[in-house]
């Protein structure tokens, strides 16, 4: 592996999913290429986490290092302390993810990683309104999977049965339900 760029962008050092973030998921010159991808030095300053997970002891997760948790992170209380913005990413799951990695490995992580971001495509493409993408990603990310596609299911039924063309409808339509799922 080349020590200053990852096999698994998608993931990050420190547990975020850089996978679901909506800087992913730009096309043009403004896109995040994912923790230490391709490109990504140029695009960011140096982080700690990957000067030591990936520069010094060549991983791709502090979840594998044997040292985890260690000093650079906060505690999970904390952690969850985080006030929700409109920003991604949210890193109430850092520890969540890393813990997985940790006990199941990096490539089941990439499975249920990957069948998220299934699913935000499907987001992105079918319901986005041009200014949902955030919401979807910090959806995708927190949200259980098996919550996400049955309000996935939910919302392309109820479109399907009104006929709803339009991307604003189709976005709230879905919001709507994500929402009320949360109650």
């Amino acid at each position: 592996m080349n020590i200053t760029e990852k096999k698994y962008p998608t993931i990050a050092c420190c547990g975020l999913d850089c996978g679901l973030c909506p800087r992913y998921f730009t096309m043009g010159t403004s896109r995040c290429p994912g923790c230490a991808g391709p490109d990504f030095f140029n695009k960011h300053p140096s982080c700690s986490f990957i000067t030591c997970c990936v520069k010094q002891k060549h991983l791709e997760t502090c979840g594998e290092c044997s040292e985890f948790p260690c000093k650079k992170f906060k505690s999970e209380d904390e952690y969850q302390q985080v006030k929700p913005s409109s920003s991604y990413p949210p890193y109430r799951k850092i520890m969540s993810n890393l813990r997985f990695i940790r006990e199941h490995g990096v490539q089941k992580y990439l499975e249920q990683q990957t069948r998220r971001r299934g699913l935000l495509v499907t987001m992105i493409q079918n319901f986005d309104d041009g200014r949902s993408k955030s919401y979807f990603c910090r959806t995708a990310a927190l949200r259980d999977i098996h919550d996400l596609e049955k309000a996935l299911d939910e919302a392309t039924d109820a479109i399907a049965g009104a006929q709803i063309g339009d991307r604003k409808m189709k976005a709230d339509t879905l919001k709507k339900i994500l929402k009320t799922s949360d109650s």
